[in-house]
C-alpha cells in the first residue's frame, strides 16, 4: 500500500514542478527522536489572547513518507484552538495545496489516527514522523486523492488536539473548525477564502470530528458553517455509554473501552483510577500513550467488570463517568444545518462482537439510525445507509458513495433524502445514575 501512495503521489505533480522542487529537497522535515518543535506554541502572547482559529505559526513542506520528500506541497498551520474544558490551546493541521495551484473548493478530511499519543498525529506523520500509530495518516491521503485529482484544497488535522484526547467528541469538532478557520487566513495554502466552500468527511474516529463539527458549527463557527455544503460521515460513534456495552468482551475491540476511559479522563482532567481495579488500573496506566494499532485484538474478551472495582459493575454508578458519557452523547445535542451522508456497517460478528446488538463491531447501527431520524426530523436532508458488513470491511463501499455525494454538493445538487425509508432504531437519551 505504502509504496503504491508514492507512486500515486509522484503522478499527482506535474513534471515541471518536481523538476522545480528537486533542489530544495533539504528543506523537507526530517523525523527525529524528539518532538518538533514546530507543533509547539512558544509565542509570549498568551494564547487566550488570540481568537479561534488565529494562525500562530505555519510552514510549507513536502508531504514525506516516512523520512522519504515526495512532490506534494502541504502547508502546515499551527493555529488558536479550544480544548475539551474551554480552555485555549494550539491546535495544528496540514493542507494539502490544490494541483490546480487556486481553488475555492475545500475538503476538510478528518482523520481516524486514533491514537493518545500526540505524536501519531496525521501531521507529525506528514512531515516525516515514523511512529507506527501515524503510519495510517499515508493511508488516508490515498483516500482523498480522488479530490486531490479534482482539483480540491484537502485539510487535514490533528484533530484530538495537543494532549491527544481520544473520544472527546466536542474538542474533535472545535479544532476541525478552527483548523479551517486558520486555512482561509493563509493564502500560502491556495484556497481563496473570498470565495471558499468546504465539505467535510471522515469515518470512524474521522466521524467523530465530522459529526461534531457539523454540530457545532451554527454556534462555534458561525462564520464557516455559512461555508459549509455538506458533510459525509461513516461508522459513527453516537452515544457512548451503548458502545460500552456493545464492545464489552468483543474478541477484537474490548481494547477501545479503557482506550476511551484514558482519553476522556484526559481531556476532562479527571481521575478515574479510583473505580478502576488493580487489574483496571495497570491496563489505564499501560495506555496512556498506545495507539489503536496497540489496542485492537489485544485484549479479548475484556470486560468492564474486570476493569472496575466490584462495586462499580455498573458505569451508571460512578457519578462522574455519567455526567462525562452524557457530554459526549450526540443525541442529546442540537441538530447540524447542512445536509449529511451517513453511513454505518451492521455486522460486527465479522470482527469478533457477538450478540446484543447490531453493530460494526464497534459503532451501534440502533444508534446511528436514531441520530439520522432526529436530523430528519429537524429538516436536515439526510442520506443514511447501512451495510452487512463489519467496521474495516464498510469502508471500501461507503468511501466512494460518500466522495459521490460531496462532489455533488459542491456542483449545487440539491440534496437528496431516504428519511422515509430510515428504520427504527434505539433510545438516545442521558445515561441515568443509579
Amino acid at each position: 500500500m505504502l509504496v503504491a501512495l508514492v507512486a500515486l503521489l509522484a503522478t499527482l505533480v506535474p513534471a515541471g514542478q518536481v523538476a522545480e522542487a528537486a533542489p530544495v529537497a533539504d528543506r523537507a522535515v526530517v523525523a527525529a527522536a524528539t518532538p518538533d518543535p514546530f507543533f509547539t506554541y512558544t509565542g509570549t502572547k498568551p494564547l487566550s489572547d488570540h481568537a479561534p482559529g488565529a494562525v500562530l505559526k505555519q510552514r510549507t513542506v513536502k508531504y514525506s513518507l516516512a523520512g522519504i520528500p515526495l512532490p506534494l506541497d502541504v502547508v502546515q498551520i499551527v493555529f488558536r484552538t479550544t480544548n475539551q474544558r474551554g480552555q485555549a490551546v494550539a491546535g495544528v493541521t496540514s493542507v494539502f495545496k490544490p494541483l490546480t495551484g487556486l481553488t475555492s473548493k475545500v475538503m476538510s478530511y478528518q482523520s481516524f489516527y486514533d491514537s493518545l499519543n500526540p505524536e501519531d498525529g496525521p501531521s507529525r506523520s506528514i512531515a516525516g514522523g515514523r511512529n507506527p500509530g501515524g503510519m495510517g495518516a499515508h493511508l488516508e491521503t490515498a483516500m482523498m486523492v480522488p479530490f486531490l485529482l479534482q482539483g480540491y484544497a484537502i485539510v487535514m488535522s490533528d484533530t484530538q488536539g495537543p494532549t491527544a484526547d481520544f473520544a472527546a467528541g466536542p474538542e474533535y469538532g472545535m479544532v476541525t473548525l478552527d483548523s479551517l478557520r486558520a486555512t482561509l487566513k493563509v493564502p500560502a495554502t491556495g484556497v481563496v477564502a473570498l470565495t471558499a466552500r468546504i465539505g467535510l468527511i471522515g469515518y470512524s474516529g474521522g466521524a467523530i470530528g465530522t459529526n461534531w463539527a457539523s454540530v457545532l458549527a451554527p454556534t462555534y463557527a458561525p462564520d464557516i458553517n455559512r461555508r459549509l455544503v455538506g458533510a459525509a460521515e461513516g461508522g459513527v460513534l453516537v452515544r457512548p455509554a451503548t458502545n460500552l456495552g456493545y464492545v464489552d468482551g468483543s474478541l477484537v475491540w474490548a481494547g477501545i473501552v479503557p482506550m476511551a476511559v484514558v482519553g476522556v479522563a484526559r481531556s476532562f482532567n479527571v481521575d478515574l483510577r479510583p473505580y478502576l481495579s488493580a487489574y483496571g488500573v495497570s491496563v489505564y496506566d499501560k495506555m496512556q500513550k498506545a495507539s489503536i494499532l496497540q489496542v485492537l485484538g489485544a485484549y479479548p474478551g475484556l470486560t468492564w467488570k474486570k476493569l472496575v472495582k466490584p462495586a462499580y459493575t455498573d458505569p451508571s454508578t460512578i457519578p462522574v463517568f455519567v455526567k462525562l458519557v452524557n457530554q459526549l452523547n450526540l443525541g442529546t445535542r442540537p441538530n447540524p444545518t447542512v445536509p449529511m451522508f451517513i453511513g454505518q456497517g451492521a455486522l460486527g460478528e465479522l470482527e469478533g462482537t457477538l450478540g446484543k446488538q447490531r453493530g460494526d463491531g464497534v459503532m451501534v447501527a440502533g444508534d446511528v439510525r436514531s441520530l439520522a431520524k432526529k436530523y430528519c426530523a429537524g429538516g436536515v436532508k439526510i442520506v443514511h445507509r447501512e451495510y452487512a458488513l463489519s467496521h474495516f470491511l464498510t469502508v471500501p463501499l461507503w468511501l466512494p458513495e460518500a466522495i459521490g455525494w460531496l462532489n455533488a454538493r459542491f456542483a449545487g445538487t440539491p440534496a437528496p433524502d431516504n428519511c422515509a425509508s430510515i428504520p427504527a432504531g434505539n433510545p438516545l437519551g442521558p445515561l441515568n445514575p443509579s
